[in-house]
């Protein structure tokens, strides 16, 4: 106990001149800045020192200790488990994407708040004490051992690959964006040197390498969120608590769209010009979806001929240099074949529509021009706070955490600095939605084209699905419905659209690195873990030495590394999409399996696998014929998303393991057994049995 003690002594002072440090680097760089240092040199600093800053803390851990490796050796205070489950929690898509659905839903982007809070307090109450006493190192573990043989374990390691899998891309395509941003790489390349930094971190120390390094990130991440939004809110009201400030500045918010949506106004004139091209422009797109509909790949080879002729024409009359360009890029981004032109152009559709329409108040709840589509988003609102607290619930990764604790108590404690740490940035993602907004309406929308800043052609160059400000009535100056913005580099652009100094530019995209790695981290480790411990330990070689154990284990880190940023190159989706799709996967796998094999000693075998089997089934379809990136385009089943498929998965999943119970055998005495010894603190001591 003593030197439990005095090691978590250590850590905190470690921990604390760490934080000093990192505020004495960004003051370090502010002074460079006013001294003339370039903004590029300024970024790579920043970048280089916190990547070369993992890595250190990943090789000065180094293990080849199994308890180690897998479970950081169970000795993790419940304070720097917190902050470290809080980083591993903190993701890309709360960093970067969280502000970013505010941003473009205002209202309704409030569900990935409630649902990922409200999801830690069903930690809390059904699965992170229980997994801490039960030991061992991973979530099939315990499926397995609840359950017996190697059908639930089996099914348990699917299920953590495929939504640790899916949820790794969206870290990568963060990492991607902020590396080929401040890099001037591009984002495929960038991709991959991303991906090099995660390997430092947990190729070497696994979880015990983990740990540490994402206890670092975190404070990073915090500091680099929380510095711009206090800088903005001082700007525009004063008050340096941006909570406060919140209310201020979305009447301001309002105020604003009330005048850009007022044709009566000069600006609001302008805005609806913008709205009726964009309506004409919807209409010619839906036109060449029916005509594609009719006319198949004869129809797409006139149009890619006519748009030659074009091309062509423009090229012998001497046009203009502009207009060849784009006539030019029209021609190389013509879809090839009817899959893509069918997907591509049901989005550019959708999206005119969407930005045709009268701004939507980002204060109402539930918008929408009638009751039908306010019913939509409402049932819709409501399936995604469920299924992302469930999913919260029984995502392997943030389970895991729990295993490294010193005890069932350390375990619960551990939740109760997660939440605090995560409210941090949570209650302050609303804030800094607001803030941006308002800046985008104030000091983008009404600019000059002639006079745009040069961040927007930096991410412009990016990815144009993000960024793109186009003069669509030629009128030289900025509407609103001549800007996108995608949600996901809403975080990374604030402080270049405020104006603020790029130091505070280069802090963020830190921050954002700091997030999409500690989460990476995290859940490669996870797919890893499960294929080495789970499969070749427990049923291929059980009797393997410990070496070889690990060195599997990191060989299969590095091949899913690969596989991962292959398919993250592709850009299957937005950020927030496939987190989101992570946690639906994961509550309709694992969580009736975990909760009712803790709480209903009746649970069985054939009931867990029959539940896992159907509910992750269930949920797998509906994503597949709904999602557009699979090109099924199916109905809606209730008009709900596809980010929420696990409303539809988990009650599947429960009435699977309950029909499977109890039309079988109940379990053995030695397995119901194992579960009052979960549940129960007199039941064998409280540290759980920690076996291997």
């Amino acid at each position: 106990m003593a030197g439990q003690s005095q090691f978590t002594s250590q850590l905190k002072r470690y921990y604390s001149l760490y934080t000093g440090g990192v505020i004495g680097f960004v003051v370090l760089l502010s002074i460079l800045e006013q001294m003339g240092v370039p903004n590029q040199t300024l970024g790579y600093i920043f970048l280089g020192v916190t990547v070369s800053l993992y890595a250190g803390i990943g090789i000065l851990s180094k293990t080849s200790d199994v308890s180690e490796y897998y479970v950081a050796g169970r000795r993790v205070p419940a304070l720097f488990n917190g902050m470290a489950t809080a980083a591993d929690w903190m993701s890309a898509a709360s960093f970067i994407g969280l502000a970013g659905t505010l941003y473009i839903s205002g209202y309704d982007g409030l569900a990935f708040v409630m649902g990922w809070t409200g999801g830690y307090c069903l930690v809390a109450l059904f699965l992170a004490p229980y997994l801490r006493k039960f030991g061992q190192y991973t979530v099939p573990d315990f499926l397995g051992a609840r359950y017996g043989g190697d059908g639930p374990r089996m099914i348990g390691v699917f299920a953590a690959i495929l939504c640790s899998f899916t949820y790794v891309i969206a870290q990568i395509y963060g990492l991607g964006l902020i590396v080929s941003r401040f890099t001037g790489l591009d984002f495929g390349v960038g991709v991959f040197v991303g991906l090099g930094s995660i390997l430092f971190c947990s190729f070497l120390g696994g979880m015990r390498a983990v740990t540490w390094t994402q206890v670092s990130q975190y404070v990073i991440l915090i500091v680099a969120y929380m510095i711009p939004v206090i800088w903005l809110s001082v700007k525009h009201t004063g008050n340096p608590v941006p909570q406060i400030a919140y209310g201020y500045v979305l009447e301001q918010v309002t105020a604003r769209e009330q005048v850009l949506n007022d044709a009566q106004t000069p600006e609001g004139a302008r805005e609806a010009e913008v709205r009726a091209i964009l309506r004409q422009r919807q209409d010619a797109t839906e036109d060449r979806l029916r005509a594609l509909e009719a006319g198949g790949e004869e129809y797409l080879a006139a149009e890619r001929a006519r748009l030659g002729a074009e091309l062509s024409a423009l090229r012998s009359r001497h046009a203009p240099e502009a207009e060849i360009e784009i006539a030019q890029r029209e021609l190389e981004a013509f879809p090839q074949g009817i899959a893509a032109a069918n997907s591509i152009w049901r989005a550019e559709a959708e999206a005119d529509r969407l930005k045709s329409s009268p701004i939507v108040a980002h204060a109402e709840p539930y918008a929408g021009p009638d009751e039908e589509s306010r019913d939509k988003k409402r049932k819709n609102f409501l399936a995604l706070v469920f299924c992302l607290m469930v999913g919260t619930a029984a995502l392997p990764h943030i389970l895991m955490r729990f295993y490294t604790t010193t005890s069932v108590k350390e375990a619960r404690l551990s939740v109760f600095w997660s939440l605090l740490f995560i409210s941090l940035l949570y209650l302050t993602a609303p804030a800094l939605a607001v803030l941006a907004k308002y800046d985008v309406y104030t000091l983008l929308v009404g600019s000059s084209f002639s006079e745009l800043p040069s961040w927007v052609s930096a991410w412009e160059a990016v990815d144009r699905a993000l960024m793109n400000v186009s003069d669509i009535n030629k009128d030289g100056i900025v509407q609103l419905a001549e800007v996108t913005i995608g949600g996901d580099l809403i975080v990374l652009a604030t402080p270049e659209i405020a104006g603020l100094p790029y130091v505070v530019t280069a802090l963020v995209a830190a921050g954002g690195l700091a997030a999409a790695l500690s989460t990476a981290d995290g859940l490669m480790l996870t797919i890893a873990n499960a294929l080495s411990h789970d499969v070749y330990y427990k049923m291929i070689d059980p009797k393997a030495p410990t070496g070889r154990r690990l060195a599997i284990s990191k060989g299969l880190l590095l091949l899913v590394a690969v596989c991962a940023a292959y398919v993250t190159a592709l850009k299957p989706g937005d950020i927030l999409f496939m987190v989101g799709a992570a946690f639906s996967l994961a509550g309709s796998a694992f969580f009736p399996a975990l909760v009712l094999g803790i709480f209903w000693k009746r649970a069985n075998k054939v009931g867990a696998i029959a539940g896992m089997i159907s509910g992750l089934s269930v949920c797998m379809l509906y994503m597949y014929i709904t999602y557009p990136f699979f090109g099924v385009n199916a109905p809606l089943w209730w008009e709900i998303n596809p980010i929420s498929a696990g409303i539809f998965g988990i009650p599947v999943g429960f009435v699977g393991v309950i029909i499977g119970s109890v039309l079988s055998r109940p379990p053995a005495a030695k397995v119901q057994a194992l579960v009052d010894y979960v549940r129960y603190p007199n039941m064998a001591g409280d540290e759980g049995r920690g076996t291997s």
